[in-house]
């Protein structure tokens, strides 16, 4: 743990909240423990999803408990995890940011370790569960998102989540980003590559269900790829290298039957190719035209987020 005798930093938790009236208050309850003693000073920022239960009133009377440490924030509809996260980072005020789920799987008793790693001078800290709690088409789902935004940030670490230590000045990275597509941790490589994580004991969920399923993180994957990386792009190019010279070994092919033997293959030959041929070119296009409904998101000008309220002196923008 860190030296008590040493001067302890200041910290901003950073809760996107949805159903999570049974949970967000116990989650509260042991962070108020555990904080004093890692930080002089921070502050827990809830972050109100639109949450279709009880969760607005329920982080509303929390914050009323605990006026100078638990701030509260309602969107203004349902924008999705990352987008209430980036929400509570910008309104963080203090130089580290803790980010982590509602659902109870992140012990704020593991906290220690994630600073204890941080200190060492890293920018980015993540906390990798020594087990996954899900079952294993979800662990699975989860993998491959993980793969993807560890490819696309240029780092070796392949397990990254929600349970996060992070220097808060690193949004300045993507202070003017508009897009209502956000994903935190490509956001956060824009800004550093010293990233690193620790292993944690991370606990089952024991109430409610997850809101992720395979094919939202499959989906999820697809817009990563595409929304911050250009290697779709580049594995179509590639692709359809590898077919011109597919489709030139063919001609040859025919080439050679036809003077060697006075016949070329019949209809079912030439249905063949045609099939792969318009298959590549509709995956490439596909490829293509995802990259445009990215474009588009972006020059529509829509925001990530719109505050609806707040519960405390947080100044509300919509605009950010």
């Amino acid at each position: 743990m860190l030296d008590k005798k040493d001067c302890k930093p200041n910290a901003s938790v950073i809760i996107p909240v949805y159903n999570g009236e049974d949970t967000i208050p116990q989650l509260t309850e042991r962070l108020l423990k555990v904080l004093p003693d890692l930080f002089d000073c921070y502050e827990i920022i809830l972050v109100d999803d639109c949450s279709p239960d009880n969760s607005w009133n329920v982080i509303k009377s929390l914050q009323s408990a605990n006026p100078e440490t638990v701030r509260v924030i309602h969107l203004a509809r349902n924008y999705g995890q990352h987008n209430a996260t980036l929400c509570g980072i910008r309104a963080a005020r203090y130089e580290i940011c803790i980010t982590m789920d509602d659902d109870l799987q992140h012990p704020p008793e593991q906290l220690p370790l994630l600073l204890n790693e941080y200190e060492k001078g890293y920018d980015v800290v993540y906390a990798v569960p020594k087990k996954m709690p899900h079952s294993w088409w979800r662990n699975l789902g989860s993998k491959m998102t993980k793969i993807v935004l560890g490819k696309i940030m240029g780092i070796p670490i392949r397990e990254i989540g929600a349970f996060r230590v992070f220097r808060t000045d690193l949004r300045n990275a993507f202070a003017n980003y508009r897009s209502p597509e956000v994903y935190i941790d490509p956001l956060l490589a824009w800004g550093t590559k010293n990233f690193s994580h620790v292993y944690v004991e991370e606990d089952k969920r024991e109430i409610g269900e997850s809101n992720y399923s395979f094919a939202k993180l499959v989906k999820a994957s697809l817009l990563i790829l595409t929304g911050y990386s250009t290697a779709p792009l580049r594995f179509a190019s590639m692709l359809g290298f590898i077919f011109m010279l597919f489709g030139l070994a063919i001609l040859i092919y025919v080439l050679i039957v036809k003077f060697s033997q006075g016949s070329t293959p019949g209809f079912p030959f030439l249905a063949s190719i045609i099939s792969i041929f318009a298959g590549v070119q509709l995956f490439t296009l596909g490829i293509i035209g995802e990259y445009l409904a990215r474009v588009y998101d972006r020059s529509s000008d829509r925001p990530p987020y719109v505050i609806r309220e707040t519960a405390d002196n947080y100044e509300k923008e919509t605009d950010k």
